[in-house]
């Protein structure tokens, strides 16, 4: 247990560490010894029942739950529990656990942590930085907002995985001028808990932001038997995700306000740091030039069926290769990657796809979406939106469509509703975890600032996470029916 000594020499154990830890001891084993639950049951009678891996994924779940949000120990060792526990209650066999730990998703968020490190280590990171401050200038919320804008727009053309890792060391430049040296503040915890809110925001406008659009359209295709275009899913989702990224503008304003209204003299020191930057360098230009590359790459999959054969980790992790290759990057900053962040990733794959395996995922959908079988098409529509939400807090929120989606699209047409607006109203929520760390990658990436703590981020999830149901209440009733879009058949 992490213990203090005072100057007495009195040990002072950390007892709300020790109850929040065995907190989570506690639920997994009342979960896994309970007896058997019953099974769930969907509208057309077929039954999904629980198996004893199925509850022991469960049991798992709650567990790492608990351990995360409370963060008794290193979030990455969390992860390694997560990995250990399915292998000692035979839940899932060893290979399969810890298989998942080295998912090409993981690789991917590796891959884009080291762009963020190229960023940094070849000076591109202040050169952005300084550019920006000039012209935004001193005032803070204006810092907030130009940050805030550039992140969503990133995520319309590139992954926002690779957005907040390219996006993160700007806001360490950023910070370092604020004046309060790696203190947190309000003002940091804004600025970079705004970035990983906002990259989430953004990347639902088009399919190039993340892969859960492609995948939630393929279940639609199946399922309903028709298609949506490229452009047709940015004609719905344009609205929302810039409506979303400058109501959080908003709410950062009230929860973290910075304690400076400005910071005096900012864009004429920026001035002068930018000149003593010098002309772009061989190193910076050959960075810009790999990451280009992989973007561009990246960015035509969605348009030549030849690249989508190929898988995007591998393309991203290409540019890593390169920068060791042509010595952009050395073994010591191999050695300065964030292992707990990359782990953290590793045990949230792992317990996404052991629920996903084990049916408990589904056995989970079915009970919940059978509540409202019989409410009014809104409530039915925002009660998909609503288990999407919290599932994808926990889980891959690929896995989060895949397992309620199909689900929804069944049960919809015995209440009227159009499948058009239980694939947008899912999307819209899969796209914004605030609750969780392992929600998304640009969560971990902005937790490894130190600004704030897994509580924290979890607290003012809340508020944030109602303000994106009010937002998706808004179009589905009524901003989306202006548009033309099919709500009830």
């Amino acid at each position: 247990m992490t213990t203090d000594v005072d100057i007495s020499g009195k040990v002072n154990f950390d007892w709300k560490r020790l109850i929040y830890l065995f907190l989570g001891i506690v639920l997994f084993l009342v979960v896994y010894c309970s007896p058997q639950w019953p099974d769930a049951v969907d509208p057309m009678g077929k039954h999904f029942a629980l198996s004893k891996e199925g509850k022991g994924a469960l049991a798992v779940f709650l567990l790492a739950g608990t351990w995360w949000v409370f963060e008794v120990v290193p979030i990455g060792v969390t992860s390694l529990a997560i990995g250990a526990l399915q292998v000692l209650f035979l839940i899932r066999p060893a290979k399969e656990a810890f298989g998942n730990f080295m998912a090409p998703s993981v690789l991917f968020i590796f891959a884009s942590i080291v762009i963020g490190q190229v960023f940094t280590k070849t000076g591109l990171t202040k050169r952005l930085a300084y550019k920006m401050l000039i012209v935004v200038g001193e005032r803070t919320s204006m810092i907030y907002l130009g940050c805030f804008l550039v992140t969503a727009a990133l995520t319309h053309i590139m992954a926002h995985t690779a957005v907040a890792a390219t996006i993160y060391p700007l806001l360490l430049a950023i910070y370092a001028l604020y004046g309060e040296g790696d203190k947190p503040t309000k003002f940091g915890k804004g600025l970079f808990i705004g970035m990983a809110y906002v990259a989430g925001a953004g990347s639902i406008v088009t399919l190039l932001g993340a892969a859960r659009g492609a995948v939630a359209i393929g279940f639609y295709n199946n399922v309903v038997g028709e298609s949506v275009s490229f452009f047709q899913l940015s004609y719905y989702m344009f609205p929302i995700g810039w409506l979303m990224t400058f109501l959080l503008w908003g709410f950062f304003m009230i929860f973290f306000k910075p304690e400076k209204a400005t910071i005096p003299g900012l864009r004429e020191k920026a001035r002068q740091l930018d000149a003593e930057q010098g002309p772009i360098t061989r190193k910076e230009i050959l960075a810009c030039s790999i990451i280009g590359g992989c973007i561009l790459v990246l960015a035509l999959q969605s348009f030549f069926p030849e690249l989508k054969a190929i898988n995007k980790s591998a393309i991203i992790l290409t540019s890593t290769i390169l920068f060791y290759v042509l010595r952009i990057l050395d073994i010591n900053d191999l050695e300065e990657v964030p292992w707990n962040i990359i782990l953290l990733f590793a045990g949230a794959m792992s317990i996404g796809i052991c629920l996903w395996e084990t049916e408990a995922a589904r056995w989970l959908a079915v009970n919940w979406l059978v509540m409202f079988q019989n409410a009014h098409w809104f409530i039915f529509v925002m009660s998909i939106a609503f288990f999407v939400m919290m599932m994808t807090n926990f889980i891959m929120n690929v896995a989060a469509i895949a397992i309620s989606l199909p689900v929804a699209l069944v049960i919809a047409p015995y209440l009227g509703v159009a499948p058009d607006v239980i694939l947008f109203a899912s999307l819209v929520t899969a796209g914004m975890p605030f609750l969780f760390l392992v929600g998304a990658a640009p969560n971990a990436i902005a937790y490894d600032s130190k600004q704030f703590t897994t509580g924290e981020f979890f607290l003012y999830g809340i508020p944030a996470s109602i303000l994106l149901m009010i937002v998706v209440g808004f179009a589905v009733y009524f901003l989306w029916p202006l548009m033309g879009m099919p709500v009830t058949i």
